[in-house]
């Protein structure tokens, strides 16, 4: 019994814990060097285009919610290039899998 409650208590941790975004993007001196998690590729190329015009270094990562997608932006990341990045975000057609699409 006792292997039980121990069980679940590790999987709630694991649920609460982990961190788990849908996309991580992390940038180096303008350039992207990692990408884990879907990257829409017209997303792509603005991101990349904002990321030429003002070189950055950070991370940033989308987390899907119930009410929908959530950007989060490393502290490194200045103000102006996140709000930029956010207007061009496809909040609509982001989808964490291809071919998820509800009716």
């Amino acid at each position: 019994m006792l292997y039980v409650i121990l069980i679940a208590a590790i999987v709630v941790f694991w649920l609460v814990a982990v961190d788990r975004p849908v996309l991580k993007v992390k940038f180096q001196a303008g350039k992207i060097i990692k990408v884990k998690g879907h990257f829409p590729p017209k997303f792509r190329h603005n991101v990349e285009e904002i990321a030429d015009i003002v070189p950055f270094d950070g991370i940033f990562k989308v987390y899907q919610q119930r009410t929908g997608m959530k950007l989060v932006f490393s502290e490194a990341v200045p103000k102006k290039v996140q709000q930029r990045i956010r207007n061009v975000f496809p909040h609509q057609g982001f989808s964490s899998k291809p071919g998820s699409k509800r009716a």
